[in-house]
């Protein structure tokens, strides 16, 4: 979905954030739950929690939520499963749970349960009852950061929009939230209809970088003030430099068949979502997943019609390992014909996830049927047959998508690259070598076909000088990439200088060590040096972990057994 335009430290934020989100402050921390004194209860209680530590949160709240029913009056007990439940989006669950909450102690309560109540009441109309409830949240904690959001939009609920852009402003003191802040400033004055504010503040925001949703944001406006003009140059700007974006294919076809579209953001409840959705965005960038997760489940519960958040959330679901979850939740979005084909193309890698080759294959076959213009479709089909190793099938897909391609553009270089790793595994140096070097006119700094070409060359002994030179151009682009040194250190043993070829492995290893081919790389070139000992220990790693790699575990054995009988010729001189 492309950055957010969120340019701050929110990675140390999002710590706080996680720790006060399960234990509720200090008052929870000197108090931590009585263990229920039922052996069964106490075995659900820890399953939860390592459950929860796991990442499996379903299976977490399932057991604590047994374990509460036991232990109704725990407060960490009912805090820590109202954030599970909430998580797993069960959000009648989620409300009790809050409320039970709020009922015992406020002060200690999850913060993020303060906030799904405010977008309750929010969401229903109940201002008085949402501002009373965000009057009585502490003033530490999460409090300054997330409760002008929470207070701008209810005073936006309450037409007071003086109000909620006065409410705003201690946001500016906080780096994490200068950019929320302004987009936030965009949409209020946009509501008001304050056109020339909200114009101001798109483009403030819109220095920070230009984001889909923020594109999406400022091209409506853009179209609602009359400037369809701007707005179309808007959406083919995105478009040119992100090609296959459909989502802004959708709004500019409908730009072009005229009318003036409703406001993406039309009620103080949706602007608080919004406010949500960038927050989660931006903490699932910076790899804060939970909490990203748990914000996104509160946008949603005030706009869950917002395409993009509800991707979101899958999104986070998919790094968690909760891909049937996941898939529920792309099969749930709605939207015109582009967000539905990027939301059928995540349902794609789900299904890739699940081991379910055959539904994810008959999807891409419907889609590129459904498409005639497009090659993303047969792409990803063609890929699921390479990594499968069904190279004929592979092959075909990549070959439709080229017949689709009139005129080559800068993009197609991937799928030159996905067809000639395929002619290589078939054994068609010569079609892959022509493949790879169609990809880099087209990419010429494409590190990964780079390193590709270098290596292979390298690795037949063909055109070695060449080879490391475009070896050496992919390490420069990605110069703590694992692979790509392994690539320099095999050249830099193919052409003798084995001392530089030790060290350029070693650091290798140090990058990936659990790759069997860089293990097994390292312990030629100790061997080569006379370090026979420790290319015995490189060869029984590699060996150990080939797994399947039959052709690289016998060739470690091998060498585990008889050493080199050849090796190369050391020329340690300069490069």
């Amino acid at each position: 979905m492309g950055a957010l335009g969120f340019r701050s430290p929110v990675a140390t934020l999002s710590m706080i954030m996680l720790t006060l989100a399960f234990t509720g402050g200090a008052a929870a921390q000197q108090a931590p739950p009585a263990t229920p004194s039922n052996s069964s209860a106490i075995a659900r209680y820890l399953m939860g929690r390592i459950a929860q530590n796991a990442g499996a949160w379903d299976v977490a709240s399932e057991n604590l939520g047994a374990v509460l029913k036991q232990d109704p009056g725990n407060p960490a007990l009912l805090r820590r499963t109202f954030l599970l439940s909430l998580g797993e989006g069960r959000e009648e669950e989620a409300l009790i749970l809050a409320r039970r909450q709020m009922a015992g102690e406020p002060g200690g309560s999850s913060f993020v349960a303060h906030a799904l109540l405010v977008a309750h009441d929010l969401r229903a109309g109940r201002t008085k009852e949402a501002a009373a409830r965000v009057a009585a949240l502490p003033a530490d904690g999460m409090s300054p950061y997330i409760g002008p959001l929470l207070s701008s939009w209810i005073a936006v609920g309450e037409k007071d929009f003086d109000g909620a852009v006065k409410l705003l402003d201690p946001l500016s003191n906080h780096e994490g939230f200068k950019s929320i802040r302004t987009q936030q400033l965009a949409l209020v004055e946009d509501m008001r209809g304050n056109r020339d504010a909200a114009f101001q503040h798109y483009a403030e925001a819109a220095k920070l970088g230009m984001p889909l949703r923020l594109t999406l944001l400022i091209g409506n406006f853009q179209e609602r003030s009359g400037a369809s003009d701007a707005a179309r140059k808007l959406y083919r700007q995105y478009l040119d430099a992100n090609p296959d974006s459909t989502v802004v294919e959708d709004a500019l076809n409908r730009l072009e068949k005229g009318g003036t579209p409703a406001p993406l953001v039309g009620t103080a409840a949706a602007g608080l979502a919004e406010a949500l959705f960038e927050l989660s965005s931006a903490l699932h960038q910076e790899g804060a997943a939970e909490m990203a997760l748990l914000y996104g489940r509160v946008s949603l519960h005030l706009d869950p019609g917002q395409p993009l958040a509800r991707m979101l959330v899958g999104d986070i679901l998919m790094t968690r390992n909760r891909d049937g979850t996941a898939l529920s939740e792309f099969r749930g979005i709605t939207g015109g014909p582009g967000m539905q084909w990027m939301a059928r193309l995540r349902q794609v890698e789900v299904l890739r996830q699940l081991d379910r080759d055959n539904e994810a294959i008959a999807l891409l076959q419907k889609m590129a049927a459904e498409r005639p213009d497009r090659t993303d479709a047969l792409l990803r089909l063609g890929d699921m047959h390479r990594i499968a190793k069904r190279t004929d099938e592979a092959l075909a897909a990549y070959d439709q998508a080229l017949a689709r391609i009139k005129e080559p553009r800068p993009r197609d270089w991937m799928l030159h690259y996905a067809r000639a790793m395929t002619l290589d595994a078939k054994g068609d140096w010569s079609g892959a070598e022509a493949g790879l070097t169609k990809a880099l006119t087209l990419q010429p700094d494409q590190p990964s076909v780079l390193n590709y070409l270098g290596y292979s060359w390298i690795d037949r002994g063909q055109r070695l000088d060449e080879g490391k030179a475009l070896i050496e151009k992919a390490l420069s682009l990605r110069p703590h990439d694992g692979f790509f040194t392994d690539s320099l250190g095999w050249a830099l043993f193919k052409l003798g200088k084995l001392d530089q070829a030790v060290e350029m492995l070693e650091k290798a290893v140090e990058l990936e060590p659990g790759d069997p081919s860089i293990n097994d790389h390292l312990g030629d070139a100790y061997w080569a040096v006379g370090r026979k000992g420790e290319a015995r220990f490189q060869w029984s790693r590699a060996a150990h972990q080939a797994g399947k790699d039959d052709g690289l575990r016998r060739s470690a054995e091998a060498k585990l057994k008889n050493g080199i009988v050849a090796t190369v010729k050391a020329d340690n001189g300069n490069p």
